[in-house]
């Protein structure tokens, strides 16, 4: 019996199934690159829905001794977190042809959208919990309201203020801010910006380097991910948020479905037999987490005069 090759097999033979590994490996790759929360937190392995961890709350503590006394002991603080994953998913519809590639193909051609809307959704409820399946006060955002760490644009008259306060606001936490994240459209006040000798706080990187404000790298959110009402900025010690993949993509395609999810050019869903269309689904799973409220700070919007 011939193995099963991708490459050769076409679309409208093998309608369900794993993606290819090597398409499916590309696409975690790109959504990877998309997505901001994957490039700044911190990837823990995962084999199953469900995985469980230590990690260092508070180091020990050392203490002076004289001559012949006996040396005290301390007990590092070691915590225990569950990160759980959850399903993520997306519905692309296509013309009938597509059913004539093979099955590489096909994802090849799909890999970008693919990408881009897994690393939409995963953005939106990591960072500020919107339609978030991992839980109520999990996301970022929820984490610096239940701290109070904001700053509000504009109220210290200065950006780079601002932003060395936010950074004030994680370190009196004893932890360190590693990285911001935020949209290109605040890009063009952080390029304005300059610091009390006039230097530009603002690298922008080149040779597909990351971009940096005051030494740290921005990761960009797709303006869809992005709640402007809540934050123009994120600042967080990344150590403390943590994602996990453990589980491939599987795809499945339809030719009769009625997309309620998506409308027509007459307002109405999508009904794929009717309009000789066939629809994508691609799943995987994909698990995320915080481990504690005062690693995080948000510049807030502008309040009115």
């Amino acid at each position: 019996m011939p193995t099963f090759d991708p490459n050769n097999v076409l679309l409208q033979d093998a309608v369900n199934g794993k993606v290819p590994t090597e398409q499916g490996t590309l696409v975690l790759k790109e959504f990877m690159t998309q997505s901001a929360v994957t490039k700044l937190a911190k990837f823990e392995e995962m084999n199953k829905p469900e995985k469980e961890f230590t990690y260092l709350a508070s180091g020990p503590g050392a203490y002076w001794i004289g001559e012949g006394e006996r040396i005290q002991t301390s007990k590092a603080e070691w915590l225990t977190a569950k990160m759980t994953s959850k399903k993520i998913g997306v519905i692309i519809p296509v013309s009938k042809e597509f059913l004539r590639y093979t099955i590489a193909d096909f994802f090849t051609q799909m890999r970008p959208s693919i990408a881009e809307a897994f690393a939409i959704k995963f953005d939106q409820a990591a960072l500020f919990g919107i339609n978030s399946p991992f839980g109520k006060g999990v996301s970022v955002f929820e984490k610096i309201q239940k701290s109070g760490n904001t700053i509000a644009l504009n109220s210290l008259g200065n950006l780079y203020d601002e932003l060395n306060g936010l950074m004030a606001l994680v370190e009196d936490a004893d932890k360190d801010v590693n990285g911001f994240t935020t949209t290109r459209r605040f890009r063009q006040k952080l390029r304005g910006t300059k610091d009390g000798n006039g230097l530009p706080i603002f690298n922008d990187a080149t040779g597909g380097a990351t971009q940096q404000a005051l030494g740290l790298p921005i990761g960009y959110v797709d303006s869809k991910s992005w709640d402007y009402e809540k934050a123009a900025l994120l600042a967080a010690d990344w150590n403390y948020t943590r994602f996990g993949i453990p589980q491939g993509m599987e795809y499945k395609i339809s030719e009769d479905a009625t997309l309620t999810t998506a409308k027509g050019e007459d307002g109405a869903e999508i009904n794929l037999f009717e309009r000789d269309m066939v629809a994508l689904r691609v799943t995987q799973q994909v698990g995320f987490m915080t481990l504690t409220d005062d690693a995080f700070a948000a510049i807030t919007p502008a309040t009115e005069a």
